[in-house]
């Protein structure tokens, strides 16, 4: 694997540093330190930065290339994504305000969109991860994400659990019997939710994971949240998915919130394409467009 760890010199970038220096050290992966110096005072700095992450990485006994340039952070970092192929790219995200549509800065969130690999966005003051949490849309193009997360996770000897919330049903539903479905039921059905979460659980334990699966019924924005505050994760796997239209990468409205409001790491995978049909129930989270009726 080829990681491309970014830094700007912030205390937020160390942490970032520290905490994909650990998932590279247990993935053995390559790693590009990368510095951008928006001005010409802030070159010092980061080039402090990226010598305590070489160090770092030299201790774990993995060699890193370091390089540094001048310019726009997010035009930089678009432009060596697209001259090297990365498997991983980690930036640390600072949020500016407390509310607003986008909490996390919004350099941060640009990254995310333009950059074709994966992203690690690191948020809060975490280092190390012990606990995974996978979003899943419960469909199976999902399995990029697991398979990424899963190396991650067997990197850190971190076990996984695989999230799936069921919507409410529409009020004009309510007087009809309700299925108590539960974890085990449904990865003993033949259901295609029941399918890919038990592909996915099988998928992690071939990789050595540990992984449980945990349903939720409500809100799927509040279900997450209240999981991952809960179970304190340090690492929660999203999704975002291409747009045919834009070239660009566009997360779905939960995907989007989960971002800017889980303090913790959040890795940003990629789909295919982008969902058109916004009224399915999660909006963009590993999802691609429902089919329609013949």
């Amino acid at each position: 694997m080829k990681f491309l760890i970014c830094s700007d010199g912030s205390e937020q970038a160390d942490r970032a540093i520290r905490l994909g220096a650990a998932i590279a050290d247990g993935c053995q992966a390559e790693v590009t330190l990368f510095g951008i110096a928006e001005s010409e005072g802030s070159n010092k700095t980061i080039l402090d930065s990226l010598q305590r992450g070489q160090s770092l990485l030299e201790h774990k006994k993995l060699h890193a290339e370091l390089i540094t340039k001048s310019g726009d952070p997010i035009e930089e970092i678009v432009r060596r994504t697209e001259e090297a192929h990365y498997d991983l790219v980690v930036i640390g995200a600072v949020r500016k305000a407390e509310r607003g549509s986008f909490w996390m800065s919004s350099k941060a969130y640009k990254i995310i969109k333009e950059i074709k690999p994966p992203v690690l966005s690191v948020a809060g003051k975490s280092t190390t991860i012990t606990r995974v949490l996978i979003c899943s849309g419960g469909k199976r193009y999902i399995e990029t994400a697991v398979a990424l997360a899963g190396q991650i996770a067997r990197a850190m000897s971190a076990p996984v659990t695989l999230l799936h919330v069921m919507p409410e049903p529409p009020a004009i539903y309510a007087h009809l019997p309700r299925i108590d479905e539960t974890a085990s039921w449904l990865l003993n059905s033949r259901s295609e939710l029941g399918l890919t979460l038990r592909h996915g659980k099988e998928m992690l334990a071939a990789l050595g994971v540990a992984a449980e699966v945990h349903l939720r019924r409500g809100s799927v924005l509040g279900e997450i949240l209240r999981e991952i505050g809960e179970g304190r994760y340090e690492l929660v796997v999203t999704g975002s998915a291409l747009s045919r239209r834009l070239r660009t990468y566009v997360l779905g409205d939960i995907s989007r919130e989960i971002v800017n409001r889980a303090d913790c790491a959040v890795l940003v995978a990629r789909g295919q394409e982008t969902p058109d049909d916004f009224r399915f129930s999660l909006r963009g989270l590993f999802g691609r467009r429902p089919q329609k009726a013949a």
